[in-house]
C-alpha cells in the first residue's frame, strides 16, 4: 500500500517538473548497520541524548602506519609544525548551513514551496519541516552554499519534521565552484553515508578526513520504504583562508636565497595545488655540482627528484626518483609535504605517506642561487629536457618556515616573468561526464548528411567498452574500445554489404584522457588518437555513408536488429563534438538537448584503486573500474595482495617438513618488507646449518698494501645485509672462518701494536682480533692456545718469518658477523706476501622457529603491544593442545576486533570485524585437532580478502564486500591466551608470527604467572619423520632422530650406509664376537644384541644392492650348524632365496625368474620369516607369501655370521651387494653356488 506522499506525488507527477541532473554512481553498497543496541551503547558512551546519534566509527586519531617503519620519525619531529595537511581539530566544529540563509540552498525539486530547500536545516520546523524532492529517484540532490570555502569535518542529518520521509542513505560531493564536482572518498571508495532510520533522531558523521570546500551536495540513495525522500542536515567546521597564486603556464615565482651557495642538511615543503594539465613542473631547485630536487606532475601523477650528489667515477650515484597518486589533473585541491633530514625523505600527497631514504652516501642538498615555484628557471640549464611549466592554482606554499604565497602577495620576490599575476584560481570550463554500466547520453546531429565527424576525450580502466553507437540511414556506426585500443566498425548496406573496421592507440585504459576524432565520408575514414596525425589510421574503401542525426555515447540499450558488440561503458568523457560542434553539455543537465540516463554531469568520479598499491612486494596491480587485482608471479609471495611469502623462514623449518640437505629459498621475515633469498641449508644429524656465500675467492693474494695505504678489500654476500642480519638474529649460533697465510707479513702486531689488519663486521665496526679468539682480544687462535711459532707473539704472521705461516680460526661472535670488508696493511716491503680466505657465514638454528610457550591454566595469557595490521594483516602460529576448545588470540578496538580461536575438537575459526559488521571464517579438519600433536594455522586479511588456513590443507576464503570499511583499528593490548579466563586456551603456541614479526613467547612467558617458556612432546608430531626404525629423541628445541640401531643414515635416517667391495674383499658381521683373520674386515656385533645360543623362529631382513655381475651371492647367513641363509643372483641374473633350517633333503629354495637384477640397477629387498610362512618383497612390487614343507624345521639354530661377499675377478657391485665370480668352467650352476657356499664355510671356521 502506498503512502499518502506516494500517492500525491504520483498525482502532481509532471508538475513543476524540469530535468534534472543526475547524480547516480552505480549501485549502493552500504556497509553493515549497527543494531539498535549497539546504537544505545554508542550514545551512553558519548554522554549524547538518546535520540542524538553520534557515528564516529571514521573519526580516526593519527597513529604510525605500522611497525614497519625505519625512518627516524624522532629526528623528523621539528618538522611537524610545518604539515600543511587538514587535521580535525576539536575547536574546528562550529555549525555552518544552519546560520544561513535560505538563498543559500538549492535543490534539483521540491515537491511543493512548503519543501523548498530552505527548510532543510536540522532541528528546524518551518515550512513543512524540510525538504522533500517532487521524484524519488537517484536523480534528486539537496545543495548548500557555504558563502567560501569553509573547512568541514563533520555532517549532520535528519528527516523531514513529523512525517514518514527520511533518507537512510547518501552520497557527498563538493565544490569550490559549483561544477566539476567531487564525491567523497573513504576507505578507497566513493562513501555511503549512513542515514537517519526516522525523522527526528539526529545521525552524525565525523569525516575521516577534513574537506575544504564552498559548495556541499547531498545525494539521497536510499529513503524510508514508509514514506519518500526528506531531509535536514547541518555541516560543522570552521572558517579557512589560504592564499593562492594561478600559474598561467608562463609565469614561475624565483625564492632567491640569502647566500649565493646554500648546503641544506633538512628541508620542509608544503604546498597545494589544482589543475586540469597532466603535466608540469611544480618546483625546481639544482646546484653547479649536479644537486638538484624537483617536483612535478607526468600522465597526472606526482614525480619527485632529488640528487644528493655524485661522484665523478660514477661508482656514487645520487639520483632518486619516487612516484605518488594517480588521476592529478581532476581540478581539485591536492595537498603536498616533502620532508627530508639527510638522506631520509617523508613524501605525504592527500595523507599518504611515502618514506624513502635517497641514493648515493651525501647528506646535503647544495643549490645556487635560487628555488622556482611553477616551472624551471629561465637560467635553467639545457638538462631539463623541455618540461612544461605548470598551468593551475597554487596555496600555502612553504618553504623551511618562508610563506612562499604571502611573500608573492607582498611583492618581496621576483615575479617579472608573469605577464598577469592574478591572486583568484582561472577555473577550466571543461564539462565532464560520468558513464556506469547502466548509463547512455543521446545526442542529435544532423540527419540525411553524408559525412560523419564525431570528437571527444575519454578516460577509463576498462579495456573494453562501447564509446559510441549511430543508426546510420544503411547500416551502423559502432566505436568501441577493445583490448586498450580504439575500434572503428562502420556497415553499410546500401547496395552491397560493406564494412569497414579500424582501430588504433594502445594500452588507452590507464586513467589518462584520451582524445578520438573520426572522420568518415564518401570513400574515405580517418581515425586520430590523441592528436597524433602521423599515426593516424586511414582507409580509402568505398563506402556511402548517410546519417540519420542520432548518437549514443557511452551505452547503448535498445533493441535492434544490429546491435553493437559492446552495450556499456564505464568511465568520463568530455569535450565532446558533433558535426564539429562542441556539444552544450549544459543544456543538456537542463533538458535543453538531447536526453540521458544514469549519467553524473559535471563530476568524473574515476577511482584508481592501484594509488596506494595495495599490492605488496612489488605485485603489479591492474585495475579495471570496479576493482583491482594483483599479479605476484617472480615476486616470491601469493595471495590476492602478494602478502604471503611461498617460502618457509629458515633451513630449520625446510627440516621439520621432511627436507633434507639442498639450496633453499628462504623468507625469514614471512610477509615483512625482507625479500627472500637463496642459502645452503645442510641438515645432519642434530643440527641444521644456513650458509650464506661470499665473493672473496679463497687463498685471495695480498700484496703492495701498508699500514699508511692498506688494501681494503669488500666482500658482498649472496643477500643483502639486512636479509644477513635476520638469519644471524634467530640463529643459536654463527661462525665464520677466516685464514691468512703469511710470509714476512705481519698481522695484529701483537702483542702491544698497532693492528697491521682489521676487518668490519655488521654494523661497520671495526674489530682487531682474529679467527679463534674472541671480542677485545687482539690475538690469533695460537695465542689463545698459546702455542704460536714464537712464544712472544700472539700471532704465527707476527713473528715476522720468512717461512710460510699461517693464522686461521672460527670467528663465533654472532653479533659482529658477518665479515664484510677486511684491510690489510702489511705486504709492501721486500719478501711480503699474504694469503688471505674468509669463508661463507654459517649459522645453526632457529629460535623463532621454535620461540613457544605452555599455557597452563585457563587464565593464563600473554599481553603484547596493539596489533597494527590496519589494511593488510596475516597471522601464523604452531599449536598443540589435548582441550576441546580455547582462544589463541584476540585484539579489541572501540568497536573492530580480531581473534584466532579454536572452537571445537575439529574446528579453527578467524573472526573480526573493521566497521562492517562481524566476519567469521571457520575451517573444520577431518580428524581431532586436541591430539597434543602441533597444527599449524595461518590467518590473513586484507582489502580483497580473508583467508584462513589449517595445516597447509584446509583453507576457506572470504571475500571483502565491494564497498564498507577497509581499515581494522584496535587499540587495547594484544592477548595470547584469552584474557580473562574466558575459553582460555590451556596448550602449546610456538613460532607465533604476525605481519613478519616473531613474537617473543618466551621472553615474556618467563614474567607471567601460568606460562611457561618453551613446550616439551615434539617427537609427538615430528616423530614420523625418523624413518627405517630410527628413534625420535626429544630436544628442547626440537628433536633428532637416532640412527644407531638402524642400517641408515642422516637427519631422518634415510640415507643408506652401504659398501662398495672390491677384489679380495668382504665384510662379515659376528652375531657372536670371535677372532678375525686379518685378511677379512670385521664388524663386532655391538653389546645389547644377539647374545650367545640363539635359535630363531623369526627373522627380518632388508637391503638394497646394485651390481652388474651374475652368478654371486648378495648375503650369506652362517650358524654353528647346517643351517643357513643365501640370497644369490643366478647365472641369468634372475634372483635365488635358499633356506636350510633342516628336516629336508635339500635347500627349500624361491626363485623369481620374472627378470634380471643383475642390470647395474639399484634393488631393494625385503624378507620376513615368522616360522614356516615367508613374507618377500622385491623392489616396489606387493609382498608374496611362500611356506616351507610340513617337513621342514622352523628353527633357525645357532646363528653365527652374516657374509657380505667377497669378489674374486675385477667386478665390483656397489651398496651392500655381493659380487662372486670364480675362474671355474665347465661346471653347473648349482655347483657354482655350493662352491662358493665351501669357500664361505671355510672363511667361517
Amino acid at each position: 500500500m502506498r503512502s499518502a506522499c506516494q500517492s500525491l506525488r504520483s498525482e502532481r507527477r509532471g508538475v513543476q517538473q524540469h530535468p534534472h541532473p543526475l547524480l547516480f554512481i552505480g549501485a549502493p553498497h552500504p556497509p553493515a548497520w549497527p543494531s539498535s543496541s549497539l546504537w544505545t551503547q554508542i550514545a551512553l558512551f558519548t554522554s549524547l541524548p538518546p535520540f542524538v546519534y553520534r557515528w564516529q566509527k571514521r573519526a580516526k586519531m593519527p597513529r604510525l602506519p605500522g611497525s614497519r617503519i625505519r625512518l627516524m620519525l624522532g629526528i623528523l619531529c621539528w618538522i611537524g609544525a610545518f604539515t600543511a595537511a587538514l587535521q580535525a581539530s576539536p575547536k574546528c566544529d562550529e555549525p555552518l548551513a544552519t546560520p544561513l540563509s535560505h538563498q543559500a540552498f538549492t535543490s534539483s525539486s521540491m515537491f511543493t514551496s512548503g519543501y523548498a530547500p530552505g527548510y532543510a536545516k536540522l532541528n528546524r520546523r518551518g515550512g513543512s519541516g524540510g525538504w522533500s524532492p517532487l521524484d524519488n529517484d537517484h536523480y534528486q540532490w539537496l545543495q548548500v552554499d557555504l558563502g567560501g570555502r569553509k573547512q568541514v569535518t563533520a555532517l549532520a542529518t535528519q528527516g523531514r519534521y513529523s512525517s514518514s520521509d527520511w533518507t537512510t542513505q547518501y552520497r557527498l560531493l563538493y565544490s569550490d565552484t559549483g561544477m566539476n564536482w567531487k564525491p567523497y572518498h573513504q576507505d578507497g571508495n566513493i562513501w555511503a553515508f549512513q542515514g537517519n532510520a526516522n525523522t527526528e533522531s539526529v545521525v552524525r558523521h565525523d569525516l575521516q578526513h577534513a574537506l575544504v570546500a564552498r559548495y556541499l551536495r547531498f545525494v539521497p540513495l536510499q529513503w524510508s520504504s514508509e514514506g519518500c525522500i526528506g531531509l535536514r542536515i547541518d555541516v560543522y567546521g570552521c572558517a579557512y583562508w589560504a592564499d593562492l597564486i594561478n600559474f598561467d603556464g608562463q609565469g614561475v615565482i624565483s625564492y632567491r636565497f640569502k647566500m649565493k651557495k646554500m648546503k641544506i642538511l633538512k628541508d620542509v615543503i608544503s604546498l597545494k595545488f589544482k589543475t586540469s594539465e597532466s603535466e608540469g613542473v611544480i618546483l625546481h631547485g639544482e646546484g653547479q655540482q649536479g644537486d638538484y630536487i624537483t617536483l612535478e606532475l607526468k600522465k597526472a601523477r606526482l614525480v619527485l627528484l632529488i640528487n644528493l650528489g655524485s661522484n665523478q667515477y660514477g661508482s656514487i650515484l645520487g639520483h632518486t626518483s619516487v612516484t605518488s597518486g594517480s588521476l592529478l589533473d581532476d581540478q581539485h585541491w591536492h595537498s603536498v609535504v616533502i620532508e627530508r633530514y639527510r638522506r631520509n625523505v617523508n613524501f605525504t600527497l592527500d595523507r599518504h605517506i611515502q618514506h624513502f631514504r635517497t641514493n648515493g652516501e651525501f647528506d646535503h642538498l647544495d643549490l645556487d642561487y635560487e628555488l622556482s615555484f611553477g616551472g624551471m628557471p629561465f637560467s635553467g640549464k639545457p638538462s631539463s629536457g623541455g618540461r612544461k611549466n605548470f598551468i593551475g592554482c597554487m596555496e600555502s606554499i612553504n618553504y623551511n618556515g618562508d610563506n612562499i604565497t604571502d611573500l608573492v602577495r607582498r611583492r618581496k620576490l621576483d615575479t617579472s616573468s608573469f605577464r598577469n599575476l592574478s591572486f583568484s584560481c582561472a577555473e577550466s570550463h571543461t564539462f565532464p561526464a560520468f558513464f556506469n554500466a547502466t548509463s547512455f547520453l543521446h545526442l542529435p546531429g544532423r540527419s540525411e548528411h553524408h559525412t560523419v565527424s564525431i570528437s571527444f576525450m575519454f578516460r577509463t580502466w576498462n579495456p573494453s567498452g562501447l564509446l559510441l553507437f549511430s543508426i546510420l540511414a544503411d547500416g551502423t556506426l559502432e566505436v568501441g574500445l577493445s583490448d586498450g585500443k580504439v575500434s572503428i566498425h562502420v556497415d553499410v548496406t546500401q547496395k552491397k554489404n560493406t564494412r569497414i573496421e579500424i582501430s588504433s592507440g594502445s594500452g588507452l585504459n590507464d586513467g589518462q584522457w584520451h582524445e578520438v576524432r573520426f572522420l568518415a565520408k564518401e570513400n574515405f575514414a580517418m581515425l586520430t588518437i590523441d592528436g597524433d596525425e602521423a599515426s593516424a589510421v586511414r582507409t580509402n574503401t568505398p563506402i556511402q555513408i548517410q546519417t540519420r542525426g542520432s548518437y549514443y555515447f557511452g551505452g547503448y540499450f535498445l533493441r535492434s536488429s544490429s546491435p553493437p558488440m559492446q552495450r556499456s561503458f564505464q568511465g568520463c568523457m568530455q569535450l565532446i563534438h558533433v558535426d564539429e560542434q562542441l556539444v552544450d553539455l549544459q543544456a543538456v543537465e537542463q533538458g535543453k538537448l538531447g536526453d540521458f540516463e544514469n549519467v553524473s554531469l559535471e563530476m568524473c568520479a574515476i577511482i584508481d584503486r592501484c594509488v596506494p598499491n595495495h599490492c605488496e612486494h612489488g605485485g603489479r596491480c591492474t585495475q579495471t573500474w570496479d576493482s583491482f587485482s594483483c599479479t605476484c608471479d617472480g615476486t616470491g609471495y601469493t595471495g590476492a595482495t602478494c602478502h604471503t611469502s611461498v617460502y618457509e623462514q629458515s633451513c630449520e623449518a625446510y627440516k621439520h617438513l621432511g627436507r633434507t640437505s639442498d639450496t633453499y629459498w628462504i623468507d625469514p621475515d614471512g610477509s615483512g618488507p625482507l625479500g627472500p633469498f637463496k642459502v645452503s641449508c645442510n641438515m645432519t644429524e642434530d643440527k641444521v646449518w644456513t650458509t650464506v656465500a661470499n665473493s672473496l675467492p679463497a687463498q685471495m693474494p695480498i700484496s703492495g698494501s701498508s699500514r699508511e695505504k692498506r688494501m681494503v678489500l669488500q666482500l658482498n654476500y649472496s643477500a643483502s645485509m639486512e636479509q644477513v642480519t635476520a638469519v644471524t638474529s634467530s640463529a643459536e649460533h654463527c661462525e665464520q672462518y677466516v685464514a691468512y697465510v703469511c710470509r714476512s707479513s705481519r698481522l695484529l702486531n701483537s702483542p702491544d701494536g698497532t693492528p697491521y689488519t682489521w676487518w668490519l663486521g655488521r654494523g661497520s665496526e671495526k674489530h682487531f682480533y682474529w679467527g679463534g679468539s674472541g671480542p677485545g682480544i687482539q690475538k690469533c687462535a695460537c695465542g689463545i692456545e698459546r702455542n704460536c711459532t714464537d712464544p712472544k707473539y700472539y700471532c704465527n704472521c707476527d713473528a715476522d718469518h720468512k717461512q710460510w705461516r699461517e693464522d686461521s680460526g672460527v670467528l663465533k661472535y654472532k653479533d659482529h658477523l658477518p665479515v664484510i670488508q677486511v684491510a690489510v696493511g702489511d705486504t709492501n716491503r721486500p719478501g711480503s706476501e699474504a694469503k688471505l680466505t674468509v669463508g661463507p657465514l654459517r649459522c645453526q638454528g632457529d629460535r623463532n622457529y621454535w620461540n613457544a610457550a605452555s599455557f597452563t591454566t585457563p587464565s593464563s595469557y600473554l599481553h603484547f603491544s596493539t596489533f597494527q595490521g590496519e589494511t593488510s594483516a596475516d597471522i601464523s602460529f604452531y599449536f598443540k593442545t589435548s582441550a576441546p576448545y580455547g582462544v589463541f588470540l584476540e585484539n579489541l578496538g572501540n568497536t573492530d576486533f580480531i581473534r584466532l580461536e579454536l572452537k571445537s575438537p575439529t574446528m579453527v575459526s578467524f573472526s573480526f570485524d573493521v566497521g562492517n559488521g562481524p566476519v567469521e571464517l571457520a575451517v573444520r579438519s577431518p580428524t581431532a585437532l586436541n591430539d597434543d600433536q602441533w597444527h599449524r594455522v595461518s590467518a590473513e586479511r586484507n582489502v580483497k580478502e580473508a583467508v584462513l588456513q589449517l595445516d597447509q590443507q584446509y583453507r576457506e576464503v572470504r571475500p571483502a564486500p565491494p564497498q564498507g570499511h577497509t581499515r581494522l583499528e584496535l587499540y587495547s593490548q594484544l592477548y595470547v591466551g584469552a584474557a580473562g579466563g574466558q575459553r582460555g586456551f590451556l596448550g602449546c603456541i610456538r613460532s607465533l608470527k604476525m605481519n613478519g614479526v616473531t613474537l617473543d613467547l618466551e621472553e615474556r612467558a618467563k614474567v607471567t604467572p601460568g606460562v611457561k617458556p618453551g613446550c616439551s612432546g615434539h617427537c609427538t608430531s615430528f616423530g614420523v619423520y625418523c624413518r627405517n626404525g630410527g628413534k625420535c629423541v626429544e630436544k628442547y628445541n626440537g628433536y633428532s632422530c637416532d640412527c644407531t640401531s638402524t642400517a641408515y643414515d642422516g637427519p631422518f635416517c634415510t640415507k643408506d650406509v652401504g659398501g662398495f667391495f672390491e677384489a679380495g674383499t668382504l665384510l662379515r658381521y659376528n652375531f657372536l664376537p670371535e677372532v678375525a683373520s686379518a685378511a677379512v674386515m670385521e664388524v663386532r656385533s655391538p653389546s645389547g644384541t644377539l647374545g650367545s645360543e640363539v635359535n630363531l623362529t623369526r627373522e627380518d631382513l632388508a637391503f638394497s644392492f646394485s651390481t652388474s655381475s651374475a652368478p654371486c651371492i648378495l648375503v650369506y647367513i652362517s650358524s654353528r650348524t647346517q643351517d643357513y641363509l643365501a640370497i644369490v643372483l643366478r647365472q641369468n641374473g634372475t634372483l635365488q632365496i635358499r633356506y636350510n633350517l633342516g628336516g629336508l633333503r635339500e635347500p627349500f629354495t624361491i626363485n623369481l625368474d620374472q627378470r634380471n637384477m643383475a642390470n647395474g640397477q639399484p634393488h631393494s629387498i625385503n624378507i620376513s620369516r615368522v616360522e614356516k610362512v615367508i613374507q618377500l618383497q622385491v623392489d616396489h612390487y606387493p609382498p608374496v607369501s611362500y611356506s616351507f614343507p610340513d617337513a621342514s624345521d622352523t628353527q633357525f639354530n645357532l646363528i653365527k655370521t652374516l657374509f657380505l661377499g667377497k669378489v674374486y675377478a675385477l667386478h665390483y657391485t656397489t651398496v651392500q651387494s655381493f659380487v662372486m665370480k670364480p675362474s671355474l668352467e665347465g661346471v653347473s650352476e648349482g655347483e657354482l653356488v655350493v662352491w662358493w657356499l665351501e669357500q664361505l664355510l671355510l672363511l667361517d671356521q
